[in-house]
């Protein structure tokens, strides 16, 4: 199977990774508005506080990586997917179909992750102030 092949198989992927994710989201959306319907003794109250900040907190990965998702898939559609935002080289597929997602080759998000910085854009926004 050619580079491009595989490429075009991971969007399929992706699209159903995004699906999947909706449909979570959606369902963890339900539950906090449950949540907040519901009332009862003290006990329960925590337990549900608790329930609570878990599902917010999954929401919000969740959230997070549909973005990178939606990202990923823009991507292939402008031609752009694959290729790495430090080097540009292309992204080994190994990587992409462990993480569809993936916007960095290993060795340029070894070094972002040593940076400090969030994301490759910080990190050469950084590397051109100090020149």
């Amino acid at each position: 199977m050619s580079r491009k092949d595989a490429l075009l198989k991971l969007k399929t992927v992706l699209v159903h990774r995004r699906n999947a994710i909706r449909a979570a989201l959606q369902g963890d959306l339900t539950a906090l508005h449950q949540l907040t319907l519901a009332s009862g003794d003290l006990a329960d109250v925590a337990l549900d506080s608790a329930h609570e900040e878990v599902t917010s907190q999954m929401a919000e990965v969740e959230s997070r990586e549909l973005a990178k998702i939606d990202d990923a898939i823009s991507r292939i559609s402008d031609g752009n997917y694959g290729g790495c935002e430090g080097c540009g080289k292309p992204i080994p597929l190994a990587r992409l179909q462990a993480l569809p997602y993936a916007t960095l080759c290993i060795k340029c998000q070894v070094k972002l992750e040593e940076s400090g910085f969030n994301d490759w854009s910080e990190l050469s926004a950084h590397a051109y102030d100090s020149v």
